[in-house]
């Protein structure tokens, strides 16, 4: 994606590189060309460890660890996805089965990779995690991007928060996954206030089919093998999961499907179990000619488009519930699916999808999470295996969807801003991006969540990504390293787990402690009883040197919000001048959380904290 104003190509000199650490990377694929690339930087360490000529000035280093197999080369499609989400070449005439066709580039083109494989087929141990982080820092990186993550854990006990926070006192930036738990509350990982959590939302573009029922009702959905010869006649309509006596049959799991009962009709697969691609392959495999999928109910109205063994298609879980009821109401159902091909122009995107995991984290409630949200469904980007054949090719691509594509767009975005503004912390790069995120979607109302309801803070963080807003956001909110301390102290850690966080003895006695809300963060989670709260910001100056910003409120229903002072007035670049906010009840709230915002607004500049309170 490239950025209005040369946003993309800004000072490609400096030799920014993103280091991924995922299930390694298939480098002959021209999203890794070095066409145009400059060398690595100077100061770059890292080794190429393939056992064949493959890195280049794009992929500058690429290694394995224990559980690497022996190699760098990815075997699962997924380290191949995200290197080119985050830093992709320009690849013309990218699509899936003709769809989506177009040229694919990544966020930051110019940035080089530097590929840590620390996932192979048995999984992402921490031990080589925690490893790689480590090689990494030493080897240079600017960017660490970690589409992975676990459950939720004490910091001192989470390898990739520790890895994250030596990264981070080197001014090494931190992007990783929040997870793909959503929509249950509390349901991140990558907690940490030193690490950028990404939530997922849609994009604009869909790749339609239609499901035509017998009754001429039409239900919209999502395929990305989208056959020309398929005819489009009506197939007899069949839901194994209402006769059968197997309770696999309703999610078409293997040897669960009658192949008396599908052959040759159109086969309606709940969500669950196992992945919609392995439920393509069973009703396949049992003779049936086409299938479609119907959500599970917390997945609502997200749908994916994949690269199906067989004409699909995958509705909502509304839609599906439609399905139902028409093979309830006659005794001769049948069905055919419409393919639409790329549509362009969904004006309620984004939308934060139904996986991704939701807030308030359980590690540390005094920070908001997710920090933001990107693109995460539906990404095309370079894939290891054609997904048509699954034979070595070297261009094809695969549309995927997690908050391990989001991940990489937010990377890229950093990698983009480190470029911009070299001095410029990871804590001040995060707040860029976090106080300048879009509220609205593409047809200007509040983003929405899998329900088509307004998304609620849990679900959006900040808000939506604005990567050129990012890069001139007026105000930032920095935290130097030291500061963590007396955080991490207020967590009521002993001294020996924040030694282990710090790799130092710690005394907090002597370092002091603050209380969560108190961290000099880019938003507010209070979690606020009877008695007010008071918690100070202080923020830096790095738009206009003389300028006025004055305060807009919108404070959560049930809460009182006071802000002293006002008005911020600056009269040069780099000042910094701190605020003071109170939190305190106003009257009894029937939720059990709360959520609005503050922004300090100037001629030019918007400068958005967003508010999540819990009532305790």
């Amino acid at each position: 994606m490239q950025e209005k104003d040369g946003f993309v190509s800004a000072r490609p000199e400096r030799g920014i590189i993103i280091g991924l650490l995922d299930s390694g990377i298939f480098p002959d694929h021209p999203s890794f060309s070095d066409k145009g690339m400059p060398p690595p930087p100077s100061r770059w360490k890292g080794k190429c460890e393939f056992n064949f000529t493959a890195c280049n000035n794009k992929i500058i280093g690429a290694r394995y660890f224990r559980n690497g197999d022996g190699t760098p080369l990815d075997q699962d499609g997924h380290g191949t996805h995200t290197a080119s989400t985050a830093a992709g070449a320009f690849v013309e005439g990218a699509n899936i089965f003709g769809n989506a066709n177009g040229t694919a580039v990544g966020m930051a083109p110019l940035a080089h990779l530097a590929i840590y494989k620390v996932c192979g087929l048995t999984g992402c141990p921490e031990s080589d995690v925690l490893a790689a982080m480590d090689v990494a820092i030493d080897d240079g990186v600017d960017i660490l991007s970690l589409s992975l993550g676990a459950e939720s854990f004490p910091f001192y006990e989470d390898s990739i928060t520790l890895g994250a926070y030596s990264a981070m006192k080197k001014g090494i930036f931190v992007s990783c996954a929040g997870g793909n738990k959503g929509p249950i509350y509390q349901s991140m990982s990558n907690e940490a206030p030193w690490i950028l959590t990404v939530g997922a939302s849609t994009i604009d573009r869909k790749i339609g089919a239609t499901l035509a029922l017998g009754d001429k009702e039409e239900l919209d959905g999502e395929s990305a093998f989208q056959p020309k010869d398929f005819s489009g006649t009506a197939l007899p309509l069949v839901y194994p999961g209402a006769n059968s006596s197997n309770p696999k049959a309703r999610f078409c799991i293997p040897a669960s499907l009658n192949p008396d009962d599908v052959q040759g009709k159109m086969v309606l697969c709940e969500g669950g179990r196992i992945s919609r691609i392995l439920k393509g392959i069973s009703v396949k495999n049992a003779g049936g000619a086409a299938m479609v999928l119907m959500n599970q109910d917390y997945m609502g109205y997200t749908t994916s488009a994949e690269a199906h063994v067989l004409p699909a298609m995958h509705i909502s879980y509304a839609d599906g519930i439609k399905v139902k009821a028409y093979l309830n109401s006659t005794s001769s159902p049948v069905s055919t699916i419409l393919y639409r091909g790329t549509i362009i122009g969904d004006k309620n995107a984004p939308i934060v999808a139904g996986f991704s995991s939701r807030g308030p984290s359980l590690a540390s409630p005094g920070i908001l999470k997710p920090d933001i949200i990107g693109p995460g469904v539906n990404i095309l980007a370079a894939w290891p295996l054609s997904v048509e054949n699954n034979t070595n090719t070297k261009s094809t691509f695969n549309m995927v969807s997690g908050t391990s594509m989001s991940c990489p767009h937010l990377s890229g975005v950093a990698a983009l801003l480190k470029n911009s503004h070299p001095d410029w912390s990871p804590a001040a790069i995060k707040s860029a991006i976090m106080t300048s995120a879009d509220q609205v979607n593409l047809a200007g109302n509040r983003i929405e969540d899998q329900t088509l309801l307004p998304a609620d803070i849990f679900a959006t963080g900040a808000g939506h990504v604005n990567p050129a807003k990012a890069n001139d956001p007026g105000l930032v909110y920095d935290i130097h390293p030291d500061e963590y301390i007396p955080y991490l102290c207020g967590l009521n850690y002993t001294n020996g787990q924040v030694g282990v966080i710090l790799q130092r003895k710690v005394d907090c006695l002597v370092e002091s402690s603050i209380s969560e809300a108190q961290l000099n963060y880019p938003s507010f989670s209070v979690v606020l009883g009877l008695n007010p709260q008071t918690y100070t910001r202080t923020i830096s100056n790095v738009g206009e040197a003389s300028s006025s910003y004055d305060l807009e409120i919108v404070s959560p229903p049930g809460v009182d919000v006071s802000v002293e002072p006002r008005v911020l007035s600056f009269s040069e670049l780099k000042q910094k001048l701190t605020y003071s906010t109170t939190f305190s009840r106003s009257d009894e709230v029937d939720t059990g959380f709360s959520q609005g915002f503050l922004n300090w607004k100037s001629a030019k500049y918007s400068v958005r904290s967003p508010i999540a309170v819990v009532f305790e």
